[in-house]
């Protein structure tokens, strides 16, 4: 009497074997944008800085020059600043954008002079 074999418990081998196939490559894809972000930090760092500061500049200019609301203000933003978002201190009059864990910039509206941008001694100094 010939017995049949059932193929399933090699099918599930398979899988596994697929899956675990599956993994190696999501691991491998995160690895290599892990290592190009890595390798363009500088870059994306320095692009992040002129960013923040000119969305924070034209942002100040823009709603305690202009008079236009900060909402209004972003249309002004370059394509591309998307992931830039703004602040305001209205007791302080200063606009804030920055880009999350990443670069922030600060504008202080100053009567007879405008927005002008803080450095870090200064918002420490305070």
């Amino acid at each position: 009497m010939a017995t049949a074999k059932s193929k399933s418990g090699s099918a599930s081998g398979a899988e596994r074997s697929k899956a675990r196939m599956a993994l190696y490559i999501a691991a491998l894809f995160l690895l290599i944008l892990v290592a190009v972000f890595a390798y363009n930090y500088a870059f994306i760092k320095g692009q992040l800085n002129v960013g923040t500061a000119y969305g924070a500049r034209v942002a100040c200019s823009c709603h305690y020059v202009g008079g236009r609301s900060i909402e209004d203000c972003e249309k002004d933003f370059e394509p591309g600043m998307e992931v830039i978002g703004l602040s305001i201190d209205g007791v302080k009059k200063r606009v804030t954008a920055s880009v999350p864990l990443m670069e922030s910039a600060t504008a202080e509206f100053r009567e007879g002079w405008g927005c002008v941008m803080l450095t870090e001694k200064e918002l420490d100094a305070e």
